[in-house]
């Protein structure tokens, strides 16, 4: 059975990760996003469960009897990727279109050529209205997990079906972007590209190996969307997170690894005690620029002592490309790797 796997979650979990920062949100494209049942940071280190609601149940893989001529996404991630397995013109609407600001401006400009239905989430009315008969996602939080979004259910009683990012379930860490080739060739395998699935899933892959740098200790690595305030938990990344299998690629050691979950609380000291070595900065969700919310992160009294800080090794890595499948994944990969390497100072 294909159950969501955690680091597909970047919405909902995202949701209560910017929350519980005390960040206003602006998930996509400035609007708030309000899952119908936010999940929680999930485990705090000393190893005490949180709660976290479950995510909705992920669909198996549609199977099709004709290819869908008017194909929805639920993000502009899914839109991406099927544009680049050259489905673009089948796209007929998307929801979440701040995923193609990562995106070169040769790539991007054909992106916002596609019509946006909801510059948020995914409002299910707009959703079906635009007829289609498929609707692809990178988050099982987009198909009923937001409040207004479209349930698997409603969709099929639309006439249209679903298709999404979905892995195994199991708790081991994330080490690797198979969470993303995999989902780029089921994709192409259902939707009858098969050849191209591969070829993509392979530029993922080279883009990755192009970055690897050799051999050396793994340098200790903390990612924050938004400064910790004193007294309170420091928000990030857990051990089965997409995040955390692009941080390993680049030579990084997630220092929340353990944590079960795709998101972990520590406090602040214990991320003293971890003390990272680099910071990334997970930008797409706090007001403000990139430079504000860095220097933000830099000044807090949490970790201004930090290695990290110290050495000035911070890098700026958009939600987009990190927290979800992506094509631009290996550029989240080289991006982390790159400021690993750089000299302190």
């Amino acid at each position: 059975m294909r159950t969501a796997h955690p680091s597909t979650r970047r919405a909902g979990a995202s949701a209560a990760l910017m929350l519980a920062a005390g960040l206003f949100l602006t998930a996509c494209a400035g609007e708030s996003a309000t899952p119908a049942a936010a999940p929680s940071s999930g485990m705090d280190m000393g190893g005490k469960k949180a709660g976290h609601p479950a995510a909705p149940a992920c669909p198996p893989l549609p199977k099709l009897d004709t290819p869908p001529k008017r194909i929805v996404t639920m993000d502009g991630g899914a839109a991406a990727i099927l544009t680049e397995l050259g489905l673009g013109d089948r796209i007929v609407g998307t929801a979440a279109p701040d995923f193609f600001a990562a995106f070169p401006a040769d790539k991007k400009a054909a992106l916002d050529k596609i019509p946006v239905l909801d510059p948020g989430q995914g409002n299910a009315e707009k959703v079906v209205n635009a007829h289609p008969d498929l609707v692809v996602g990178l988050s099982t939080y987009s198909f009923g997990g937001f409040d207004g979004t479209p349930t698997v259910d409603r969709l099929a009683q639309a006439g249209a079906k679903a298709l999404v990012a979905c892995e195994s379930a199991g708790g081991a860490p994330v080490k690797d972007l198979s969470v993303t080739t995999k989902f780029i060739t089921d994709a192409a395998d259902v939707l009858g590209v098969a050849e191209k699935g591969k070829q993509l899933a392979a530029q993922v892959q080279s883009a990755v190996d192009g970055a690897r740098s050799g051999g050396g200790a793994p340098v200790r690595v903390l990612a924050v969307s938004g400064p910790p305030a004193p007294g309170q938990p420091v928000m990030t990344q857990g051990g089965t997170s997409l995040a955390n299998g692009v941080i390993t690629l680049a030579g990084g050691k997630n220092i929340a690894e353990e944590a079960t979950t795709d998101f972990a609380s520590l406090s602040s000291e214990e991320v003293a005690a971890r003390d990272p070595q680099a910071i990334v900065v997970i930008s797409g969700f706090a007001p403000g620029s990139d430079a504000d919310l860095t220097a933000a992160i830099r000044s807090s009294p949490v970790l201004a002592g930090s290695t990290a800080v110290k050495e000035n090794r911070l890098v700026v890595v958009p939600q987009s490309i990190l927290l979800s499948p992506s094509v631009l994944n290996g550029q989240a990969v080289a991006t982390i790797a790159a400021a690993l390497r750089k000299p302190a100072g």
